[in-house]
């Protein structure tokens, strides 16, 4: 049987807190490219360029696309209260998912009380209601507090669901225990939170602005700061939380769109590509988003590769040759980068922070030179989407120009790096042969393409994991007995890299697959107790 559950560390919570954010994104990121398309295609600057396209059907397509794109955008801050409490928690997660929305709900009726009360509602004086921050949420008046209340809600909810959702009534009451009783409690709490919030709200809002003036306020630097800033918390899980915070508060910028203000870097360039007044995306917004990444992902990390490959010994580039082109499509074409950074991330450290560095410097310069591409990813789909099909006011041009420039750099810089101070990449140890080889038998062995039950092994077995899930690339476990765990197993099996975060704290890089990897495991676990 799996050991029992322990209490979560802070560390923990903040990882998997981090991790539920990957849920709403990857929805964020699939409706931006919806809307991008259809926006991009419907609009007068693509017609007067390509008027085949100014056919009533394809039109009627293109602003199909572009409503179902607007969804992401309009219920964001519900999508983050639903999914927090669904992705952290670990039993009767459908249940912790449903008290995420009503807890949302109940917020902004109670603030909306509390708004009645103190008569600022009911009005229609746009000076009363923007100083206030009064928007409509869910059809209700409510102080918009936007992604973070929704995340407050969320972590309410999901210490309410795991303190409550066994709870015992007295048989007279006993209909409301259990598990219906988490959205009971949550109805209660947040009822009460909604009363507060309105007092204390100012002050959470000084300190998004203070932290976004902080960033804005080093000009050209800031993107630098921030870019450089995600690379060196992906390693432990924890930049989904520092992007959160630009692409969705104030850090990111506030702007009026369409007659509303709207907040966060991403939000902005998505209320932009819905707003059909809009021409052209903000600079501000977008120096946070795609374009920043580019040069390292469409240009340096596939450099860095070629120069894995080329200082890989002679009889073992072969062997390496798929695992690299497989990673270079997954960072170019998925904007996934794991697959290639975690091959150079534990022998060399000081090439990772390297790597950080001129990330952190292709953010600046894509702001420098005026490019405005937005969305999530920074992949090749991205730089087409919502820049080439943008035409030339996105700049898209420079995009090939410094991808190019980042290649041979980041090429010269790993090639001497990895042959002067014999920095053991795949394919550069004799021994290395064997662990391929038996990587490559492992393949095909499950749906997935990984030996599960020689991952399980490795892992320790049923009984040496307490918990059990995963994010975008990895496997994310806590470990009842750290030292059974082996890492050269998990290697040799198809991990890209084993991160020992703390005693009990495990994640494991398996890369796009990593859902399918963790269903099986779940599946073994399962039949195994």
């Amino acid at each position: 049987m799996p050991a029992p559950q322990q209490k979560m560390s802070v560390w923990e919570f903040f990882q998997s807190l981090g991790k539920t954010f990957m849920l709403p994104v990857a929805l964020l990121s699939f409706c931006g490219i919806m809307l991008g398309i259809g926006s991009s295609l419907s609009s007068h600057d693509v017609l007067t360029l390509l008027p085949m396209l100014d056919q009533p059907w394809l039109q009627y397509l293109f602003l199909w696309m572009a409503k179902l794109g607007s969804f992401a955008f309009s219920y964001l801050p519900v999508m983050f209260a639903v999914a927090i409490p669904l992705g952290m928690a670990r039993e009767n997660k459908g249940v912790a998912a449903f008290a995420g929305f009503v807890g949302y709900a109940v917020l902004n009726l109670s603030i909306n009380f509390w708004l009645n009360i103190n008569g600022i509602l009911p009005t229609t004086d746009a000076a009363v209601l923007k100083a206030n921050n009064v928007q409509s949420i869910l059809g209700i008046p409510s102080i918009d507090t936007g992604i973070l209340g929704a995340v407050i809600v969320g972590i309410v909810v999901f210490w309410l669901h795991e303190r409550f959702h066994n709870i015992r009534l007295p048989d007279a009451l006993a209909f409301f225990g259990g598990t219906r009783f988490v959205p009971i409690i949550t109805t209660l709490v947040i009822g009460v939170l909604g009363l507060v919030v309105p007092l204390i709200w100012p002050f959470f809002a000084r300190g998004i602005t203070g932290l976004g003036w902080m960033i804005n306020s080093a000009g050209d630097f800031g993107p630098m700061i921030f870019g450089t800033g995600e690379r060196l918390l992906l390693p432990f899980g924890l930049q989904h939380i520092l992007v959160a915070i630009m692409r969705f508060t104030d850090a990111g910028g506030t702007l009026e769109v369409c007659g509303k203000s709207v907040s966060g870097a991403l939000t902005i360039f998505q209320a932009q590509l819905a707003c059909p007044e809009t021409h052209g995306f903000a600079e501000s917004a977008t120096r946070f988003l795609s374009q920043g990444k580019m040069p390292a992902f469409l240009g340096g990390l596939p450099g860095a590769a070629l120069a894995i490959y080329h200082c890989a010994r002679p009889e073992n580039r072969h062997k390496i040759k798929g695992l690299l082109i497989s990673g270079v499509v997954a960072c170019v074409v998925g904007g996934t980068t794991e697959p290639i950074e975690f091959l150079f991330l534990f022998v060399a450290p000081f090439l990772y922070l390297i790597h950080a560095l001129l990330t952190g410097v292709g953010f600046s310069l894509m702001a420098i030179l005026g490019v405005t591409i937005g969305n999530t990813d920074g992949n090749v789909i991205d730089f087409v989407v919502f820049g080439v099909l943008h035409g030339l006011s996105t700049k898209w041009y420079w995009v090939p120009v410094v991808a190019a420039i980042w290649f041979a750099g980041y090429y010269l810089i790993f090639r001497f790096a990895i042959l002067h101070f014999n920095i053991k990449t795949p394919g550069r140890e004799v021994e290395s042969a064997s662990a391929l080889a038996q990587q490559v038998s492992n393949a095909g062995k499950g749906k997935s393409g990984y030996n599960s039950p020689a991952i399980l092994a490795a892992l320790g077995g049923v009984e040496n994991i307490t918990s059990l899930d995963n994010c975008l690339t990895r496997l994310r476990l806590t470990i009842a007995d750290m030292s059974k765990v082996n890492d050269a197993a998990l290697k040799a099996n198809g991990a890209i890299g084993v991160v020992h975060l703390n005693k009990s704290s495990l994640q494991v890089v398996i890369g796009p697959q990593v859902q399918s990897v963790k269903d099986e495991l779940s599946t073994l676990m399962n039949v195994t107790a």
